[in-house]
């Protein structure tokens, strides 16, 4: 192979046989499951990183179903999303990221920085509740359970939240183990056909874990719980801020 070659026919990891496919990335049937709790201010405050501001000291506990993602397949995700700003536009940053699928973890950790792990989460309807569970190595690490849809949500309002910008910290190391890419990255969801919402009464426990930490951040009060079903596109990102400038 020709180092032109080379070049020209990179993309991802491994160069001739990549762990995914160019995007655009469409979700369909995608159903989020999504406690907001009240968290502790300090320990927030440690783990946002700079320029992203701190409105509330909120936290967002995710089960997402993805059973049709182009280029993804059929896979499970859950974590947490910390509502935050950037010159004052309200935006969401993704802490913590646990998921089934190889694919997506290589993808979303190359292109955009989302921060995934390898887990077992899952998302389903027992009788009349919607239970999520995050499993690692065989340990409980989070369960939620909401009522199954109690009230349906306006969903005119829902889909101005789902506008909003999305924010990531990327971090690709150098051959030496230094930082080669350190950024903060956007990006946005797009082409949103909602096909439900709904709100109910929920509750969140988490459990502590060395490599899955998501009780770092504790339950003080559950604020609301949302269930939503939609289509949706995920839109490559953009560097809106360098570390190492």
């Amino acid at each position: 192979m020709r180092t032109k070659d080379v070049a020209e026919r990179a993309f991802a990891m491994p160069l001739t046989n990549p762990s995914y496919p160019k995007g655009p990335y469409r979700f369909v049937n995608r159903e989020f499951f999504t406690i907001t709790y009240r968290t502790d201010p300090d320990i927030l405050r440690r783990l946002v990183p700079e320029p992203l501001q701190i409105p509330e000291p909120l936290v967002k506990y995710e089960f997402i179903r993805m059973p049709d993602s182009t280029g993804f397949g059929d896979y499970t995700e859950s974590g947490q999303v910390i509502p935050v700003t950037l010159d004052g536009i309200a935006g969401s940053y993704s802490h913590s990221m646990y998921l089934n699928d190889e694919a997506p973890i290589a993808g979303g950790r190359e292109i955009w920085g989302f921060p995934k792990k390898l887990a077992d989460p899952s998302l389903t309807v027992i009788k009349d509740t919607l239970v999520g569970t995050l499993d690692m190595g065989g340990i409980r690490v989070a369960t939620g359970t909401m009522g199954y849809k109690h009230r349906e949500l306006d969903h005119d309002t829902v889909l101005r939240s789902l506008d909003a910008p999305n924010f990531l910290l990327k971090i690709i190391p150098h051959v030496d183990c230094t930082p080669r890419i350190c950024e903060l990255v956007r990006y946005f969801t797009t082409d949103v056909t909602l096909k439900g919402a709904w709100e109910g009464p929920a509750r969140l426990q988490l459990f502590h874990h060395a490599l899955a930490p998501v009780a770092d951040l504790p339950v003080i009060e559950v604020v609301s719980a949302v269930h939503l079903i939609a289509d949706l596109t995920l839109g490559l990102g953009e560097v809106v801020h360098d570390y190492l400038a």
